[in-house]
């Protein structure tokens, strides 16, 4: 069903990097995702007030916020797929982690006021009509919620979607929610007792904590979080496999929509090599790199000493010292300036976030001090990076 649709509304619909093909995705989700909620919403209504059930009544008005959510995310996939402009050069992708945020936030509210109307009737209950066919119909609309759940969860996969992912986790969390409405009744058909007040509280703190969970995951890109670490070892090894490039660092990617991204890269050549043949490698694989992942690529150019002996022979001595104090520090771009009677090494060291100033500090001090017991001329000029894309803790 998912991929018939998909072909008979979405043109080109296997070349997902475009721009006007992820909008199609998106707009028949959202036109799916209207259509299947109001119809929840109207049979779950009728059902829940002729039956006298808060349970029902707020799993039906739970669907009709779903409605409203897949406006709102159709609305947001209209606004992302606007092109760069002037005042917004890198486009409109984040307008998508906006309407996924806003429709979070419509979740959170509806399931609050259930809540409150739940505690009511657990103070004050009433009695629940039972009715076989009311039941038949609150099953059916499971397995729609579950339909629309892999509908979503699909559609989100295929083109890295965040407001299809929360809307399919939504759908997925309906479905236990009605699931457990209709436990209510058959509790109530079997052994006469009317937890439908618990029942619609428990289903009303699932929708809750259903928003807070969209919410959270909507925040992070807008917040800046960490890449996926395989793009980001994707990227590093390809930078890396140019000949020329004697290692990479410093790997920063920012995010401006699901399929807009910027990074940049810090790429060690050779000192001794040419620097405008340097220059042209490195136009080079800024040209590539970004022609064949999509992400826009920006490389700035360290050169490195990789011919002196003497220099390579201390930058191993410093690496595995590093490694050996501790496994979770690395470092890179190391210089040596040699004096006859000072001689300055110079390079960066990254060190976890776990890591506080006291912490750092000790660490420093310590290794200093092992440098300087293998030749007291030493002096060392550290500065302490983070890392922008994997922990190694």
């Amino acid at each position: 069903m998912t991929n018939l649709l998909v072909k008979l509304f979405v043109r080109d619909y296997k070349n997902i990097e475009n721009e006007k093909v992820r909008t199609a995705y998106g707009v028949l989700s959202s036109i799916v995702g209207i259509f299947c909620n109001v119809l929840l919403f109207a049979i779950k209504a009728v059902i829940g007030t002729i039956m006298g059930s808060i349970a029902v009544v707020a799993d039906a008005f739970n669907n009709l916020s779903d409605a409203f959510s897949s406006i709102i995310s159709f609305v947001g996939v209209k606004l992302a797929s606007r092109p760069a402009d002037k005042e917004h050069p890198f486009g409109h992708g984040r307008y998508e982690y906006i309407a996924a945020f806003i429709v979070a936030c419509l979740v959170i509210e509806v399931g609050f006021t259930f809540v409150k109307s739940a505690v009511d009737k657990i103070i004050h209950p009433e009695a629940v009509t039972f009715s076989v066919i009311s039941v038949i119909i609150l099953a059916l609309s499971i397995l729609i919620k579950l339909w629309l759940a892999l509908f979503n969860r699909t559609l989100g996969n295929r083109i890295n979607s965040t407001v299809m992912k929360a809307t399919s986790a939504d759908a997925l969390g309906d479905v236990l929610t009605t699931a457990a409405t209709i436990v209510s009744l058959l509790i109530y058909r079997i052994l006469g007792w009317n937890v439908d007040g618990i029942v619609g509280l428990l289903v009303a703190i699932v929708v809750v904590l259903a928003g807070v969970n969209i919410a959270r995951d909507t925040i992070r890109p807008l917040l800046g979080e960490r890449p996926d670490p395989q793009v980001y070892k994707m990227l590093e090894s390809k930078v890396e496999a140019y000949d020329g490039i004697v290692g990479t660092h410093d790997l920063i990617i920012h995010n401006y929509g699901p399929t807009r991204s910027m990074a940049t890269i810090h790429a060690e050549v050779s000192n001794k090599a040419d620097i405008e043949t340097s220059h042209e490698l490195i136009d080079k694989i800024e040209r590539e790199v970004t022609r064949e992942t999509g992400i826009f690529l920006v490389i700035h150019m360290d050169p490195v000493d990789v011919e002196d002996p003497f220099v390579i022979q201390w930058r191993k001595r410093v690496y595995t010292m590093i490694h050996d104090m501790d496994p979770n520090i690395s470092a890179h771009d190391f210089r040596m300036v040699k004096g006859q009677d000072q001689m300055n090494l110079i390079f960066d060291i990254v060190v976890p976030y776990s890591y506080n100033i006291e912490k750092t500090h000790q660490f420093i001090l310590d290794l200093e001090e092992k440098i300087r017991q293998i030749d007291s001329r030493c002096q060392c000029v550290i500065t302490i990076d983070h890392s922008f894309g994997e922990d190694s803790e």
